[in-house]
């Protein structure tokens, strides 16, 4: 378990060590009165250490797509696909930061924050996910993801959806995951991974 998690991590968080909170801070000083980092300034330094995007990558066009092969990495183990279907941190920076609503007034999450906590989330999600259901041939059966959807700039998103599922013994279960999707331009992946699966 501990080598597939890890995996998985080097997939989510390729930039979560290069631009954490604790690295910026030492980069740029000392945070000090009067010397705070303006929204754009912030957003600039932390793009600067990631390939730009211009849209999400991946060939998932669909949310049926996308949760068929959640589905199927999951019972496979794959911690790369399941890798290649989250956000990455470049179209964190690119695509999903400039207009979601936490990275604007009154919340004014820094980007180097917010995604340290997103990546992190989804790490402690997917590793419960992969305690509980990892190698399982489970059936997708359906999902759910609501009625709400936001529309933030270009972006869609929705959650957290439900999948309807039919375990090895032909037994019904439901499973709260991805607990948010993105859609952008007729492309979908997953933005949090996060759970409540103890």
């Amino acid at each position: 378990m501990r080598r597939f998690v890890f995996v998985l991590l080097a997939g989510l968080g390729s930039a979560a060590a290069a631009c954490n909170g604790s690295e910026m801070r030492a980069e740029n000083g000392p945070a000090r009165a009067g010397n705070i980092l303006s929204r754009d300034e912030a957003l600039r330094r932390f793009q600067l250490k990631l390939p730009p995007v211009t849209k999400l990558e991946g060939p998932h066009t669909s949310r049926d797509s996308l949760m068929t092969a959640f589905v199927r990495a999951l019972g496979d183990r794959d911690t790369a696909a399941l890798a290649s279907m989250a956000v990455s941190a470049a179209e964190f920076g690119y695509l999903y930061y400039p207009t979601t609503p936490q990275s604007l007034p009154p919340y004014d999450l820094e980007p180097a924050l917010m995604w340290h906590m997103l990546w992190q989330r989804s790490e402690q999600g997917i590793r419960r996910v992969l305690a509980r259901y990892g190698g399982q041939q489970l059936q997708l059966l359906g999902h759910d993801c609501g009625q709400d959807s936001s529309r933030e700039g270009e972006n869609t998103i929705v959650g957290p959806c439900v999948l309807r599922l039919r375990d090895e013994r032909g037994h019904p279960l439901s499973l709260e995951l991805p607990s948010q999707v993105i859609e952008r331009a007729g492309r979908y992946k997953v933005l949090s991974y996060a759970n409540r699966l103890d």
